[in-house]
């Protein structure tokens, strides 16, 4: 791994059950994640993904690349964007810095209406032959 080298992407289809299961399971009630019709009063036209979902999917992307023994160490990210259901994100990250076995990577996540998440993710890598 160097300096520049991109991550390959990932395809990750938005679906209403995504959105709701991500909410229930941290325990973010707020109906504009699970109630199209309140979403539809304040003003979204549809329910949408909230951060702690998309938090989890920028991470499994880190650690799908980079195998089981990375380690994420900080996790820096904004939404823009929203993921609402029938939109698809596709995940991209660049090599931004390496030292020693750490390394900084940028992330983004863009769907069809622009970038939904934007941040950097800083991960430990183990050395080749080392512990788990």
């Amino acid at each position: 791994m160097k300096v520049g080298d991109t991550l390959p992407p990932l395809e990750i289809p938005i679906t209403r059950t995504l959105i709701v299961a991500g909410a229930i399971a941290s325990r973010d009630y707020q109906d504009v994640h699970h109630d199209a019709e309140l979403a539809r009063e304040k003003g979204s036209p549809d329910i949408f993904m909230n951060i702690l979902t998309t938090n989890g999917l920028v991470g499994r992307y880190i650690t799908d690349q980079l195998g089981p023994r990375a380690v994420l160490r900080r996790v820096a990210i904004r939404l823009g964007a929203p993921n609402h259901p029938g939109d698809t994100m596709t995940l991209t990250g660049t090599v931004t810095a390496l030292t020693g076995d750490t390394a900084e990577i940028r992330v983004v996540g863009a769907n069809g209406i622009g970038d939904h998440v934007t941040g950097t993710v800083t991960v430990t890598l183990p050395a080749p032959g080392g512990p788990a």
